[in-house]
């Protein structure tokens, strides 16, 4: 990663990009099946997910969109190409559906779906996180080690108008018990005891918990010493505050040592320019029934407008969320989508 040196930049500026992140649900081809226990889309369901989504993600106007649950390239393009981005734009490779895949074989994602990100900008590198770092292992109970993300996060570093950003997004361990099941996915234990549940949520933890430390392990090694933005969004499968969370950012300790700013990720809503933003109602998620931010979009010192490092700021962070009112059956996804409108400073 190249190392900037610090320098002055004007707040005057027209250079302005959008990224948002939205987790689409389940997004495959039609006619593959993706769970075993969940009917795949035949044409017509299909075509109304994709016009859906289309619907859905047309106004937020991303210049950057990383997206999750996605199963098949494939479908990602088509709707990549109906929000106006090209098809060599849309990057999934662990969704891949190109028979030359070295991950998929074109198989597109199996067992778990997998991020992307459409992008318009160059991209610079890519790479894929599939390997927790070793100091961030941990034993899960009756599991063993937990030394792979079970769905990797996707980095790319892109020339967003001249200023090269790295973007990460990522999709952790949901907080659903993980039980033990054998290879032909038969129980191994008591579903209904209610201690055998605790301890599977413990096991769901310890994964997200790893994966979380693995994810900031990787920023501190991107960010420290350098003047290069980053950006890590994604659904994280907690709220802004939890421990997993703030495991990745660390913007609590900087309250008591300013000198982690270097490495710390600040919640965009949070240092946005928009006045009286968080008076209004922000969610991205119901869930039984109250409404909750557990996808996130998280910045680098340099989108702080009042960093000496600045090199833009975050002019207003927007979550849409009206389609979590509809009936379950019209919503194509169940995940708001948060976008922020970024302002790059001029140099």
């Amino acid at each position: 990663m190249n190392q900037n040196n610090s320098s002055q930049w004007s707040n005057s500026s027209n250079k302005r990009f959008t990224i948002a992140t939205a987790n689409l649900l389940n997004f495959a081809n039609s006619n593959r099946t993706f769970y075993e226990n969940t009917p795949p889309y035949d044409e017509t369901s299909f075509q109304k997910k994709l016009s859906g989504l289309t619907r859905l993600l047309s106004p937020v106007h991303a210049d950057i969109l990383a997206v999750q649950e996605v199963w098949d390239s494939e479908a990602l393009t088509k709707l990549g190409i109906n929000l106006g981005f090209t098809s060599d734009q849309v990057i999934a490779p662990l969704a891949s559906n190109d028979r030359q895949s070295p991950f998929t074989q074109g198989l597109g994602a199996q067992k778990t779906p997998a991020v992307g990100i459409l992008t318009r900008f160059p991209v610079l590198e890519k790479t894929l996180l599939t390997e927790v770092i070793k100091e961030a292992v941990i034993e899960v109970p009756d599991v063993g080690l937990y030394q792979s993300f079970m769905r990797p996060p996707l980095l790319l570093r892109l020339d967003v108008l001249g200023l090269p950003i790295t973007v990460i997004t990522a999709h952790l361990k949901s907080k659903r018990a993980y039980f033990l099941h054998d290879d032909q996915g038969a129980p191994l234990e008591d579903l209904n005891d209610p201690n055998i549940r605790v301890r599977a949520k413990l096991r769901s933890l310890c994964m997200r918990a790893a994966e979380a430390a693995s994810i900031r392990m990787a920023i501190i090694n991107r960010l420290q010493h350098t003047r290069e933005p980053l950006i890590l969004l994604g659904d994280m499968n907690d709220v802004t505050n939890s421990v997993t969370t703030q495991l990745m950012s660390e913007t609590s300790e900087v309250n008591y040592d300013k000198s982690l700013r270097d490495v710390a990720l600040f919640d965009a809503a949070l240092v946005q320019a928009r006045v009286d933003a968080m008076k209004e109602m922000a969610y991205s998620h119901i869930y039984q029934g109250v409404p909750e931010i557990i996808d996130q979009l998280m910045v680098s010192e340099e989108f702080l407008s009042t960093s000496k490092f600045a090199k833009g700021q975050i002019d207003q962070v927007d979550y849409f969320n009206d389609h979590l009112k509809w009936d379950i059956t019209d919503r194509v996804t169940d995940h708001g989508i948060i976008r922020a409108k970024i302002k790059l400073y001029e140099s």
